[in-house]
């Protein structure tokens, strides 16, 4: 079992990593590499959420899996499992933690509320064959996120200098780094053009 999170995590980590092999979340990764703590912030809730709600997902998937209409209905599934789940959780943090409180609830939507959660989800009950592999693939994701964001927080002050042509300053410099990242991870895992 210890495996099987492993290699889940170590999949949703490196070779399906959500920014940089889908595209998922990079809105929010873009805005949030501006400062490293902002990165670990959105990391560390989108790692919380994405583990949590695999749990939920898997027990939704093993009622539910074999409905023929569940595959219609499952995205709304999901999105209320995020839904309670972020609620309850942001309850419990201004019941018991007043401080953390006042610095997330600006921020806390954007890391719960968006494509990487709801992706991880979709990506790992299509992979995840136990409860092991969900958890693996929904933690994993968080890493994944905290890996690409940490890449990207490197790189937006060397790419925000006055080396760069100021046409290609901010979000059109990213996107090219973003783009250059994602080839050399297409490259390192061995896709092939024909398929």
């Amino acid at each position: 079992m210890l495996a099987n999170f492993v290699s889940a995590a170590l999949l949703a980590v490196f070779l399906q990593n959500s920014i940089f092999e889908r595209a998922l979340g990079i809105n929010i990764l873009l805005y949030a590499a501006r400062k490293r703590s902002s990165v670990i912030g959105f990391a560390l809730g989108l790692c919380y959420i994405t583990t949590l709600s695999s749990i939920a997902v898997w027990a939704l998937d093993g009622a539910f899996g074999n409905h023929e209409r569940y595959a219609v209905i499952s995205p709304v599934l999901y999105i209320l499992v995020i839904g309670v789940i972020y609620i309850s959780s942001l309850i419990a943090v201004w019941r018991f933690f007043h401080n953390l409180f006042r610095k997330i609830k600006k921020f806390a939507h954007l890391a719960v509320f968006n494509c990487a959660v709801l992706g991880a989800l979709f990506i790992g009950s299509r992979s995840g064959a136990d409860i092991w592999g969900y958890l693996g693939y929904g933690f994993g994701t968080g890493l994944g996120f905290l890996a690409a964001g940490y890449l990207l927080y490197v790189a937006h002050t060397r790419l925000n200098s006055e080396l760069v042509p100021s046409v290609f300053r901010g979000m059109p410099i990213m996107v090219i780094y973003i783009g250059i990242l994602s080839l050399a991870l297409h490259a390192f895992v061995g896709y092939s053009a024909s398929a």
